[in-house]
């Protein structure tokens, strides 16, 4: 249960909470996940622990945080292709976003991420394929194995491309994914 979250439309809180995820962002770029505390995130956004804790119940869902909201931004379209909607449409946004961001990506997923880290960012995959798989028929095993394929399939493409500082183009990085990832797809909607 996470702590009690003041409103998050009071332009203060929101500072606050900004503020608290860009000093963790920071500390996770320059120490890793695991020797980030919460002590040291309060002391690089200048915010006493007791506020801290009023918003958050640990760094985790201080994290869990930029993740929904990273998946608000994906849903809403960011860098999506043209056209019309489609399974996995929201793997350009994703592809994009680590490709402007390669030094975070890599604090979250390399080898500095810590295993919480990592399995929460499989989660937020794994949440977004189910709901872009979730309208074809049948559910199931199939499906399930599915979802978990392709997400998988994804945050390893992702994690390769940004650890090799690979010359492909977002555009490049999504169509081979999706070229890969189509024999699963059809697993799923079988």
């Amino acid at each position: 249960m996470g702590a009690k979250t003041p409103s998050t439309t009071d332009r203060r809180v929101q500072r606050t909470r900004r503020a608290l995820r860009d000093a963790l962002i920071a500390l996770l770029l320059e120490r890793g996940w695991e020797d980030t505390s919460v002590e040291q995130v309060c002391e690089r956004a200048d915010v006493g622990r007791s506020t801290f804790y009023t918003h958050f119940a640990d760094k985790e869902e201080l994290l869990v945080g930029g993740f929904d909201d990273l998946r608000r931004a994906l849903r809403e379209g960011l860098g999506r292709s043209p056209g019309p909607a489609q399974p996995l449409g929201f793997a350009r946004g994703l592809i994009e976003h680590a490709g402007e961001n390669e030094r975070l990506f890599r604090a979250i997923v390399g080898k500095r991420s810590g295993q919480a880290v990592l399995r929460r960012f499989r989660e937020l995959i794994v949440e977004m394929v189910r709901e872009d798989l979730s309208a074809a028929p049948p559910s199931g095993p199939a499906r399930e194995a599915a979802v978990h394929f392709i997400a998988g399939a994804l945050l390893e493409l992702l994690t390769w491309w940004v650890d090799t500082r690979n010359p492909l183009e977002a555009a490049q990085v999504e169509r081979l994914f999706l070229r890969m990832a189509a024999p699963a797809l059809r697993v799923a909607q079988a």
